[in-house]
Order: C-alpha cells, then structure tokens, then sequence
C-alpha cells in the first residue's frame, strides 16, 4: 500500500503527527540555539557550526516500519519509530560533541530516553556520530504531548562522511560492491584521523595564545 493511500482516512491523525514533531523541532531547535549563544557569551567560542532538521517523508516512514515488522499506522508510527523528527548538530572538533552532549543532557524540560556513541563505538560500515533521543514537552491548548526527537552530533568531517556513504549506499539501493564497503571503511578512519589532528591542532593554537597574554 502507498503512503497516500494509507493516510488517506487519516489525513487529521497525520497531520496533528507531523504538527507536533514540528513543534518538537522549533522547540529543541531554539534551545540549541540559546546555548551556543551563552557558549559564546560566556567563552568566546562557538562549538556548533551548523544545525539541521527535518521531518521523515511519508516513504521512509512506511519503508522502516514495514523493514522492521510493524504494520502502517499511527500508533505504530509514535511508538515505534525514533527518528521521524531529527536534528543534526555539525560541530568543529569531537570535544565539542561531548560538551553539547552534556549541556542537552542539563535541560530540565527534555528527557533523555537513550544515548548511541557510535564515535567510540563506530558502526561496522565507519559510520560515527553521537545519537540522543530526547522528549520535548508540546503544550497544546488542552493537553501537553512528549515528543520524541532524535539528535545527531557530529563534526564536520563526519557530517561529510556520512552524507557520501548515504549517496553511494542509495544508488546501490544498500547492496554496494565489498570494495566499496572497504574503501569507505578505510575513508572513515582517514576522517577520525583528520578530526584528531584537528583537534591537536586547536590545542597548540590555544596554548600558544594563552602564553601571549
């Protein structure tokens, strides 16, 4: 069955979904916001570079629920699925994953139901990243809904990692070459090596500068 034609009898029920995980996404969107400004404010220094978000499609909802054995509908869609809201926070050096990490983990109006380091727990494809999912609270006119949100926080040249492997995995439609496999495998430390030594790199550079003043 299409994604249309399983929302057809249920177009209000979809889009009071889809409503509330927008909702969600301003929400933890504008909390991320906050805390890079104080990080500025009170640091000197802006440890994200960029913030994405988006919203599943109505195909990849169907697809995952149905890859992972669960029946089209909206209960299982809430209940089932952890990423139909995500946001990706893209930062310079893996230090700042873990110090967003923290400062998220530090608000007292979202919870944090799980936490995936795949930095220091790689997939087995290379793929790393740091995984939250989080609940916001969404205060309707006559009810206040949690609302699951899934975060990713990764560095820049994970961010581009991540997003080649997806491209290249795409057109292969998940079954690429084992040649492929290993070479992103082998790009993928090729990136944990550029990220340490960036991060090296940043050290020095603050030294240097604190031994100026």
């Amino acid at each position: 069955m299409q994604p249309a034609e399983v929302f057809q009898d249920n177009v209000e029920s979809w889009e009071t979904l889809i409503f509330l995980y927008n909702s969600a996404l301003k929400e933890v969107g504008t909390k991320l916001e906050i805390l890079n400004d104080e990080f500025v404010h009170v640091h000197k220094y802006n440890p994200i570079e960029y913030i994405k978000s988006r919203i599943k499609s109505p195909e990849s909802i169907c697809k995952k629920l149905k890859r992972n054995g669960f029946e089209v509908t909206m209960e299982n869609m809430a209940n089932n699925l952890n990423d139909i809201a995500g946001i990706r926070i893209v930062c310079s050096f893996t230090s700042d994953i873990y110090r967003i990490a923290e400062m998220i983990g530090k608000q007292n109006d979202l919870t944090v139901l799980s936490v995936k380091d795949y930095i220091k727990r790689p997939k087995a494809s290379g793929y790393k990243s740091y995984h939250m999912l989080v609940t916001v609270p969404i205060f309707l006119s006559d009810r206040v809904v949690d609302t699951k949100v899934e975060i990713q926080i990764r560095t820049i040249a994970m961010d581009f990692w991540a997003s080649l492997e997806h491209k290249i995995y795409y057109k292969f439609e998940g079954n690429a070459p084992d040649y492929i496999s290993r070479d992103l495998r082998e790009c993928s430390d090729i990136v944990s090596m550029l990220d340490e030594k960036m991060l090296q790199l940043n050290k020095a550079i603050l030294e240097e500068k604190a031994k100026m003043k």
